[in-house]
């Protein structure tokens, strides 16, 4: 195994970061704790592919989650990385615009015909507040019907306004809404994925002040039939603006927005991680009707502007199309799919396999399944894996990585087994218990 001491300067920048940095990190996925407690190694010195070395020098495999999805070709991709040393040898940033922000809006609107225009930010979770704001300015009403996780901004958080903990459990917990103005409450209401009658009680009792519709196109399973064409017809029957949050699904199934695989054409879609292969980048197109209304509103940032950005995405786009990338993401994640089910039946574990291939999760059927995931992570990093229960697939995934990870898991799979025979799940962590984080809508 891994040991504390092997993995001591991640420890000890843990240790800083937490008397410096409110929650640690600045993102709640990455945060060690959600993964195995004093044994993950939080911060990495460098990362290429799809290896990443921590601050001790360990080198590890990532078949995790990849940077969160947002490394979709790989960490430090060749291709992205020189496009965006020559955007620095030009000057990233000055006075004027930079014309890869105009080639970027002309690419989205060609890759989806039904789109007109773009504005962008530099991640997803604003670019869903700039949706959402265009929205409210288009239809001047206040109300969204939402399903999904969708973000940080008061515009979301603002569903969890409810009396008490009433809504605990139906959301997301965890997420609290402390700082979200109370005047807010009602203006965010859920509905669950593929129950469409949900959305249609929504809009039969809110219609008239009904905004926007926003959910993924797809996560964790597909659209139920006519699922997504009925929430479509529901926002125009109500005049709401139909927003499609793509930032974890587009570019994993094809090239572009996973509801182009579904003929469906919302108003508005958002993109954000795998656009830019890890550069900060976000952007939402949309029909010119409904997009022209950012001018009767305020949405202005500096770097927004920036040559990085659009840079970035243009080369991740490009080298995606031209080579097929999703059929590699696709293939891979059901690789990995089948290698979780095949190693979990040989060991005579439990598992429970869901999700999109490219975006595979699975979890352990029993009711100490936390700790049994801990001891997953803990046996795989003692192995020289980041792995946890979701591996999102990259291009960097080769079948070597793909054989070595199966051999890992045939053989933690097995040790787990035997510690649940045992009764010794929990007294074999070298840690606490992972934190389980939230659940997300489409779940």
């Amino acid at each position: 195994m891994v040991s504390k001491k092997k993995i001591s300067k991640s420890l000890k920048m843990e240790e800083r970061a937490c008397a410096r940095i409110p929650g640690k990190t600045q993102l709640l996925s990455k945060r060690p704790e959600l993964f195995a407690p004093g044994q993950w190694p939080g911060y990495y010195s460098k990362a290429r592919g799809i290896e990443t070395w921590d601050l001790d020098g360990n080198k590890y495999v990532d078949m995790s989650t990849c940077g969160i999805g947002a490394n979709i070709l790989g960490f430090g991709d060749q291709d992205v990385d020189s496009s965006i040393l020559e955007a620095i040898a030009k000057g990233t940033s000055c006075s004027l615009n930079c014309s890869e922000e105009v080639e970027l809006a002309d690419l989205l609107c060609e890759i989806h015909p039904w789109a007109q225009m773009a504005r962008y930010t530099r991640s997803g979770g604003e670019a869903m507040a700039v949706a959402v704001r265009i929205a409210r300015a288009y239809t001047e009403k206040d109300i969204v019907a939402f399903c999904g996780y969708h973000g940080w901004h008061d515009w979301y958080l603002a569903a969890n306004l409810g009396e008490g903990d009433s809504l605990d459990g139906h959301l997301l917990p965890g997420l609290e809404p402390l700082g979200v103005p109370r005047g807010l409450k009602g203006t965010a209401l859920p509905f669950r994925y593929n129950r469409i009658e949900e959305l249609e009680s929504i809009v039969g009792a809110h219609g008239n002040k009904l905004a926007a519709i926003i959910m993924e196109p797809v996560r964790e399973e597909e659209p139920g039939q006519g699922f997504l064409e009925r929430a479509c017809e529901l926002a125009n029957e109500s005049g709401a603006v139909i927003i499609f949050d793509e930032i974890t699904s587009a570019f994993r199934l094809n090239t572009g927005g996973a509801h182009l695989l579904y003929g469906v054409k919302p108003d508005i879609a958002v993109f954000a991680k795998a656009i830019s292969n890890g550069y900060p980048m976000g952007a939402i197109i949309g029909n010119e009707k409904v997009m022209q209304a950012a001018q009767s509103t305020f949405i202005s940032s500096t770097y927004w502007t920036d040559r990085i950005g659009p840079t970035a995405a243009l080369a991740t786009i490009r080298k995606h199309r031209r080579l097929d990338v999703w059929k590699h993401l696709i293939s891979t994640g059901k690789k990995v799919q089948e290698l979780w089910r095949h190693s979990a039946e040989s060991a005579g574990l439990r598992v429970k396999i869901f999700g999109i291939a490219p975006l595979s999760h699975f979890s352990f059927d029993y009711p100490n399944s936390q700790e049994m995931m801990t001891l997953f992570t803990q046996m795989m990093l003692g192995k020289g894996f980041l792995a946890s229960g979701k591996f999102y697939s990259s291009y960097a995934h080769q079948d070597k990585h793909i054989m070595a990870y199966k051999q890992a898991v045939n053989d933690v799979f097995c040790n787990i087994k035997k510690a649940v025979e045992n009764n010794s799940v929990e007294q074999q962590l070298k840690g606490a218990v992972a934190q389980s984080g939230f659940q997300r809508l489409t779940r």
